[in-house]
Order: C-alpha cells, then sequence, then structure tokens
C-alpha cells in the first residue's frame, strides 16, 4: 500500500496533465469535426488560464465559478472572431488563426497589468487529478451525446461537403461557429486548470508550438471519433516517461528526443493508420479476417 501512494505521488502531476491535454485535443477535434482546421486555440488556453489565474489572485471565487468564467470568456470572444474568421477555408482558416493566438500571445507580452513577459506567479494550487478528470468526463459526455444525433449528423454532412449540406437546409455557419465556441471553452478550461496546477501563467506557454501539440495529439489519436484525442493525448503525455531511459543510453537529451520520435510516431500513424491510433482494434480485427479467409481459401 505504501509503494502504491509513492508511485501516486510520484506520477500524480503526470495523470493530471493527460487530462489538461486531452481537454486540449478535444479543443481542437470539435472544430476539425465540422472540417474546420483551426489553429486558434493556443490563444483560447491564454484568455483561459489569466482569467482563471487574476480571479484566483485578486477575487475571493469558488474554484468552480472561476473554472466557469476560464471556459466563458474564450467561448464568448470565439463568438464576434468566429463570424469572419470561419468564411475562410482550410490553409487561409489556419493561418488566419494563428494570427489570433499571437496577437494574444504579443497582447499579453505588452500589458503590464498581467506583469508582461514574466506573467503571473504564486497562483494558489487548486486543481488536481480528481477535477480534471471531472470536467473531462463532462467534456466527453457532451460528444458522445453530439454523436448520432441531428447536430451531429449535420456536423459530418458539413466535414464530407459543406455546399451539399448548405443545400439541405442545414445552418452550416451556425454549426460551425457552435464548435468553434465550444472548442475555445474547452481551450479555455484546460488553460484554467493547468493555471492552478502549475502556479503559474505565462505568454511563453501560449506560443505556436503548444498548439502543434494539440493538433498532433488529436490527430495522432484520431479525428474520426471523439475518443481518438483523448487516446493521443494519453499516449503523447506519457512516451517522455517512457523515453527517459531512451535518452541515458544514447546520450540525447531529453527536448530533441521526444520531438523526434513525436515526428516519427506522427509520420507512421498517417502512413499506416490514416484514423489515427483509435481504429488499431479494428484493423487489428481485419487483418485476422483476411488471414482467417486466406487460409479457408487455400485449405
Amino acid at each position: 500500500m505504501d509503494q502504491l501512494a509513492e508511485l501516486w505521488l510520484t506520477y500524480q502531476s503526470a495523470v493530471a496533465f493527460i487530462g489538461v491535454n486531452a481537454l486540449l485535443a478535444l479543443s481542437v477535434y470539435a472544430t476539425l469535426s465540422c472540417g474546420q482546421l483551426s489553429l486558434a486555440n493556443a490563444g483560447f488556453m491564454a484568455l483561459g488560464g489569466y482569467a482563471g489565474a487574476l480571479l484566483t489572485l485578486n477575487t475571493g471565487w469558488p474554484f468552480p465559478l472561476v473554472l466557469a468564467a476560464s471556459a466563458a470568456l474564450p467561448a464568448l470572444v470565439a463568438v464576434p472572431l468566429g463570424l469572419p474568421v470561419l468564411r475562410l477555408r482550410g490553409v487561409f482558416l489556419a493561418i488566419a488563426t494563428i494570427g489570433w493566438g499571437e496577437v494574444v500571445r504579443l497582447a499579453l507580452v505588452n500589458w503590464d497589468y498581467t506583469n508582461g513577459a514574466l506573467g503571473l506567479v504564486a497562483i494558489p494550487q487548486r486543481a488536481g487529478p480528481g477535477i480534471v478528470y471531472v470536467c473531462l468526463a463532462l467534456a466527453a459526455f457532451v460528444f458522445w451525446r453530439l454523436r448520432g444525433s441531428r447536430a451531429g449528423q449535420a456536423l459530418e454532412a458539413i466535414r464530407e461537403d459543406e455546399p451539399a449540406a448548405r443545400t439541405l437546409g442545414i445552418d452550416t455557419t451556425g454549426h460551425k461557429l457552435a464548435m468553434f465556441a465550444l472548442g475555445a471553452g474547452l481551450a479555455g478550461l484546460a488553460g484554467g486548470l493547468e493555471a492552478h496546477l502549475t502556479f503559474m501563467v505565462a505568454p511563453s506557454g501560449y506560443g505556436f508550438a503548444r498548439v502543434v501539440d494539440m493538433l498532433v495529439q488529436a490527430v495522432v489519436g484520431g479525428v474520426a471519433h471523439f475518443g481518438g484525442p483523448i487516446l493521443g493525448a494519453a499516449f503523447l503525455t506519457l512516451l517522455p516517461e517512457g523515453l527517459r531511459e531512451v535518452s541515458r543510453v544514447t546520450g540525447m537529451e531529453p527536448g530533441p528526443l521526444r520531438l523526434l520520435v513525436n515526428g516519427a510516431v506522427l509520420l507512421a500513424v498517417i502512413l499506416f493508420l490514416p484514423n489515427g491510433l483509435v481504429s488499431l482494434p479494428e484493423r487489428i480485427r481485419a487483418w485476422r479476417a483476411e488471414r482467417r479467409a486466406a487460409r479457408a481459401a487455400l485449405g
């Protein structure tokens, strides 16, 4: 029992960060589910993180209300932002939303109230694995209810062929805007949780590399099912733990080694598992069925 307690103390932070990263990967999945490649989530995460940190440091709000505000502020900002931005498609939408993230980051760097580039520190640690996984379970429940519903079918239609979906009477703008705001809210919620896990927020934590990490986790896990981003976030968050021994043997620094392995995993998934790790059991079942059929044909 003591060993289990010691093991939990050692890895509880990693367990909590799996949940935070899963929320971020789901925030990217929200817009991908209707065929929109939005990379604004680092900016929304920054809004949620700073809003939560300022409320905790300057008011006596209960933590659930602080988290609600961390999610609500980016979702509200996403509505007027999304109306013009979601007219764009593909790489143009990606570039425009990357620009939004950089605007937020640079505004925080130059804002004295939030201590500029140094950010805010000494934020009380109010988040833990329990509250993180409650939030993740609620987010997964929303996506589970959405799947197969009328709104979920409309999102699939928009993803497959937006002009055809519009001719069928589907409100494509409304659906895309709703998923954009949902993704923003999830990113802001993850930002609020992370701020209260790590005791600090700083603009350097919300750069372009952060949104790339979110996207890679979603793609590696698979974007055809909401379980994919959760699986991808868990796999890529735990990967550095497994690479520690490899780093000692090869002499490579853990940071570059992690980036190298992440890139290799992403390439392998795109080439051999285009629907992500979540499709692996189905691929194995299909492979076994093909082998059984081949054996039956031979003999």
